[in-house]
């Protein structure tokens, strides 16, 4: 869920992909970068425009422990992976971890720099989800259907502002805000592996690809914490989380996100006592 103001960084991206990308599926090559946030890929360049985003998830459970708090997303979007874009069109579903230990699923949608809104659309983990964004004008259409159980959603609503010049499919660290311009980025929830199928985009042209189709580049993004700092909900943290995606695989409409843990004394957490959290709102702002 987005801010009017991207506080986070973009990372220098790194071109090299690694062997095991190239062993598993040579159709999935990508430019790899990191990001302090997100987790998946981003198609992008060659001058595309993007309509229509979609693509399915399996609803992930949490691996929680009582006394902190932690968090992740999971959504598929328009805009929002230029450095200087302003505008993110975004739906998908959250799997939370509360102070006593239990996980918390839920459903948002976001246009940013409007504020999310929760949707009333129960999910459970192993639930299959579909989700799509289209853009038509500054009418975005958005949808959400939970496979398994045989319910969803949609909504069509007028965006203040656009940016069609990427479209993703994303595993998020998300960001509690203060305001505006007083975002930190939250502890990453563990989930294990989380993996996206069928995910396709298509631009104004009409032309339908995967995630390393021709048409654009794919850029495989790796969340990492280093310099990151954090509200938690104590006054220190052993470890967090980060989280790396697969390589795309050979029907280049697939990958896999995987969690893992890094000693938070290696990473600049800067811990902050959680009650300056009561009036704050959860956000999932660009990269």
């Amino acid at each position: 869920m987005g801010v009017s103001v991207f506080f986070v960084r973009r990372c220098a991206a790194a071109v090299a992909v690694s062997a095991a990308a190239l062993i598993w599926a040579p159709s999935a090559l990508a430019d790899t970068t990191t990001s302090t946030n997100w987790a998946g890929y981003a198609a992008h360049g060659n001058g595309a425009v993007f309509r229509t985003v979609q693509g399915f998830w399996r609803q992930p459970s949490a691996s929680c422990v009582r006394g902190g708090s932690a968090y992740s997303s999971y959504w598929v979007g328009i805009g929002g992976y230029s450095q200087t874009s302003q505008a993110l069109d975004q739906i998908g579903t959250e799997v939370d971890c509360t102070p006593g230990g239990q996980a918390h699923s839920s459903a948002w949608y976001e246009l940013v720099p409007a504020a999310a809104v929760q949707l009333q659309l129960a999910v459970h983990p192993g639930d299959l989800m579909r989700a799509g964004v289209t853009v038509n004008g500054r009418r975005v259409a958005l949808s959400l259907y939970d496979v398994t159980r045989g319910r969803g959603l949609s909504k069509t609503l007028t965006a203040s502002l656009l940016d069609t010049t990427s479209a993703e499919w994303i595993v998020e660290a998300p960001s509690e805000c203060l305001g505006p311009a007083a975002c930190q980025t939250l502890p990453l929830a563990n989930f294990g592996t989380a993996g996206f199928t069928d995910a396709s985009a298509t631009t104004t042209t009409g032309h339908t690809g995967g995630i390393n189709d021709q048409a654009w580049q794919a850029t495989r993004i790796k969340l990492v914490p280093d310099g990151r700092r954090y509200f938690v909900s104590n006054g220190a943290v052993a470890s967090i989380g980060t989280a790396t995606p697969s390589a795309v695989g050979a029907d280049s409409r697939s990958f896999k996100v995987f969690y893992s843990a890094v000693s938070a004394a290696a990473s600049h957490v800067r811990a902050r006592i959680s009650s300056v959290l009561g009036a704050a709102a959860l956000r999932h702002p660009g990269r």
